[in-house]
């Protein structure tokens, strides 16, 4: 039997909005035949400082620097990302280097904001079997 990829991803998120985030972490961690690396920064990484008054240039460099090596970018679509100049600056970082970009629609939601949907490759249900097998087609 082949061995299986490792998928390099970026889970976009907002630390106030971080439930989700750690949702979709512990999915990936327990989906089957599964192997992936986290390029994202939560905020309980002891690397980051939630109070640190950081410069916007240097918080773009630090997301590029996260999002230029990965297969894959995973958006959490709930409405906050919308008004999030943050995420914004994720899905223009993962064009840039042309990264597919895979949307995660939120529980029985159907409105998902134009700024995740128009530049996914693919919007995907909360479901972990969903969210692998579009990482799986997508990826680079």
């Amino acid at each position: 039997m082949p061995g299986l990829k490792t998928y390099d991803l970026f889970i976009s998120h907002a630390w106030k909005y971080s439930s989700g985030y750690n949702r979709i972490v512990g999915m990936l961690k327990e989906a089957p035949y599964f192997y992936w690396r986290n390029y994202s920064c939560p905020r309980e990484d002891p690397a980051v400082d939630p109070e640190a008054r950081y410069s916007k240039a240097t918080l773009l460099s630090e997301l590029d620097a996260q999002i230029r090596p990965v297969n894959c970018v995973l958006v959490l679509a709930g409405m906050y990302a919308a008004h999030s100049e943050w995420i914004q600056a994720e899905i223009n970082i993962a064009r840039k280097y042309n990264k597919p970009i895979v949307g995660v629609r939120p529980w029985a939601s159907q409105v998902v904001p134009i700024t995740v949907s128009g530049f996914a490759s693919a919007m995907v249900g909360w479901n972990t079997p969903t969210i692998v097998q579009a990482i799986r087609d997508y990826s680079l």
